[in-house]
């Protein structure tokens, strides 16, 4: 195979995925990074002896034969840092879930909620059938991925007869499958709140698709192993010593292989001649390229860096009709005492009504941690990331690009303050312990990843719409990242930048 000039614009866990099998198939790759720093919003802030995840807390898919572990595997990367299993509580106005002092199994939290809602006990058991069913098709899809050849008609009958079971709400919203199951607005809140992380309101979101943003390893890792467990197959896991392991193991897997790559880089167009892609421009100087794979805004790719006319009409329809996931506020704190929280994540939400609070973040309006926010403490889990006797602190929430009243470099501060007060009534000591802090607001966002909206998690998964795919009509220009075709979450964006490259190593191939 001839020698191909790659270049890779951004250097996201997508665009560093990209790069190591591109680089380790002897290709000649950059990766453009606009920002100082390289690794996107899976960076590790530090300041005065304390770290922080800018983004990604608590992970999925790199466990013992996850696809973020595979993927590693592929491109060299084992054993490199530790990802031990862990959990999350949540927080209600009227009730709280954390996980029992003692085992009882993966179902612990079903019969809780039965003793908490008693007058619901039996939709709480019929919803429990229905995740048991969702269970079983994702495992048998997951292992039908990994063994891909061996058994996969075996695994394909197995589908069809476990998917017939819950054919009926393919086309149900999360809503209309709550409000099925349940009465209470609190507990329908306990299976669609994680959904204003998404940005995304209940009767947006498809019914089938609320196990997989439940799955019950999630509030308890004990006991569940990813070959065994009974439930989905998958437990949450944190990356020892910060998310930076994982970005600087990828940038050493590129390295080493040849690949380069450049921060302060920003690309400020793509190059297409005669429908095919020629080249970037850099820093205003033209540098050729025979393929370019793109990891941001779509909005950008369709704004800024090609001609209008260069993608067709459909796929043009397509970015456009994209919703987007709103921003984050995150106030990451240093301090001298030992937070009292049971986990070291845990979700507090202060309304039911998840679809009223997405839609006011939408237009604008910011709850200032009223409506919910989160806590985590890294340091728990590892304590590297605090001095002695100390503690690493992030409390964050969803929140809009921009705010209905002021700008939020003007008030960053004092809506900071408030944010750590409402975390304080649950989390006690929090502002007289701060012995440091770092702001991050959603205007340092859109800075540190270029976009002009910035999409925490990509796009939002609005039931009906579908995101532009990784093959674009320029030909040798491929989009990959949260807002492409594979969606966001770190294996998430990591499985479609590896399914992007061997397309593109095949299209290759095949060319010879």
């Amino acid at each position: 195979m001839d020698k191909k000039k790659i270049a890779i614009i951004g250097s996201g866990m997508s665009g560093l995925t990209a790069a190591a099998y591109m680089a380790r198939a002897g290709h000649e790759v950059v990766v453009y990074e606009q920002f100082s720093e390289p690794g996107g919003v899976t960076r590790t802030l530090h300041k005065d002896g304390f770290s922080w995840d800018l983004g990604p807390l608590l992970l999925d898919g790199f466990g013992k034969g996850d696809s973020g572990t595979r993927i590693l595997s592929e491109i060299g990367i084992n054993d490199v840092f530790s990802t031990p299993p862990s959990d999350r509580g949540i927080v209600f106005p009227d009730f709280s879930l954390w996980k029992p002092d003692i085992y009882t199994g993966d179902l612990w939290r079903r019969d809780f909620l039965i003793n908490e809602f008693p007058a619901e006990a039996a939709g709480i058991r019929r919803y429990y059938r229905f995740y048991r069913r969702m269970c079983r098709i994702m495992k048998i899809n997951r292992r039908s991925n990994v063994g891909r050849k061996a058994g996969s008609s075996i695994a394909r009958v197995l589908l069809l007869l476990n998917y017939l079971s819950v054919k009926k709400y393919e086309s149900w919203s999360a809503d209309r499958l709550m409000k099925y199951f349940f009465n209470s607005p609190g507990l329908r809140a306990v299976f669609t709140g994680i959904l204003a992380d998404l940005m995304v309101k209940p009767d947006e979101f498809p019914a089938l698709g609320v196990p997989f943003f439940n799955i019950e390893s999630a509030f308890d890792a004990r006991g569940l192993d990813a070959d065994n467990s009974s439930d989905c197959g998958t437990i949450y896991r944190y990356i020892s010593n910060g998310c930076e392991t994982l970005v600087s193991a990828v940038i050493e897997s590129i390295r080493s292989a040849g690949g380069r790559i450049r921060t302060s880089a920003p690309v400020s167009r793509v190059e297409v001649e005669s429908g095919r892609v020629a080249g970037v421009v850099v820093n205003g100087v033209s540098e050729k390229a025979d393929i370019v794979i793109y990891t941001g805004g779509t909005q950008e790719l369709l704004s800024d860096l090609l001609g209008p006319d260069c993608l067709t009409a459909d796929y043009r329809e397509i970015i456009r009709d994209q919703v987007h996931m709103e921003s984050v506020f995150m106030v990451h704190l240093g301090v001298n005492y030992t937070p009292k929280q049971k986990s070291a994540l845990c979700y507090y939400y202060g309304t039911y009504e998840i679809g009223k609070a997405v839609d006011e973040i939408r237009n604008g309006k910011y709850h200032e941690g009223r409506s919910g926010f989160l806590v985590y403490v890294p340091s728990m889990h590892s304590p590297g990331m605090a001095p002695e006797n100390c503690h690493a602190v992030t409390v964050y929430t969803v929140a809009p690009n921009f705010l209905q009243d002021g700008e939020w470099e003007d008030r960053q501060e004092a809506l900071a303050d408030r944010l750590v007060a409402e975390a304080e009534k649950f989390v006690p000591g929090l502002k007289e312990g701060t012995i440091t802090r770092e702001i991050v607001s959603p205007a340092d966002f859109r800075t540190m990843v270029y976009q002009k909206h910035h999409s925490f998690g990509g796009i939002a998964p609005v039931r009906g719409r579908s995101n532009p795919s990784y093959k674009t009509p320029v030909e040798n220009l491929w989009l990959i990242g949260s807002q492409s075709e594979s969606g966001g979450g770190v294996a998430g964006v990591m499985k479609g930048a590896q399914t992007a490259a061997v397309k593109i190593l095949e299209s290759l191939e095949n060319s010879i």
